[in-house]
């Protein structure tokens, strides 16, 4: 089971680690997190980052992976819940189209509880925005943050 954990932990690192040096940039650890099906507070995401961070704004693959093996075999940032994300969603889509408009999504996680910078809302509206008709269908965000959460 550890040897499954550290391949998908080592996936996730090195699809950041533009160099293939072994490191990524400490902004990007929020995101390898996520990726990995884990969903930390900032103040978490921040005690997690003191923990692996080289003071040089780079985080390395030796002091990330145990840290991050522990974090995942003792779910410590567990995923939320399928309905609770489904029932946001449907919170912010008043007129239950069934999806977002990214200006709206945007205004939302910039403004709202802990928000988001311009260069995460970015990445996330890259990922997931359908091209052909320019809008968030956020059952297709839960489908993906749901899956394979469980290790």
């Amino acid at each position: 089971m550890v040897s499954d954990v550290h391949k998908k932990i080592k996936a996730a690192f090195e699809a950041f680690d533009y160099e293939a040096n072994n490191t990524v940039d400490v902004r990007e650890i929020g995101t390898i997190i996520c990726s990995l099906g884990c969903f930390p507070s900032q103040a978490d995401l921040h005690a997690f980052i003191a923990q692996v961070e080289d003071q040089t704004g780079c985080i390395h693959l030796e002091k990330f992976l145990p840290v991050m093996t522990k974090v995942l075999l003792e779910k410590k940032f567990p995923p939320i819940p399928e309905d609770k994300l489904l029932q946001a969603f449907e919170t912010l889509d008043k007129e239950k189209k069934g999806y977002l408009e990214p200006a709206e999504l945007t205004k939302y996680m910039m403004q709202e509880g802990e928000v988001f910078t311009q260069e995460e809302m970015d990445e996330m509206l890259t990922a997931h925005t359908d091209q052909k008709d320019n809008v968030i269908y956020y059952k297709d965000i839960i489908d993906q943050l749901t899956l394979d959460s469980d290790l």
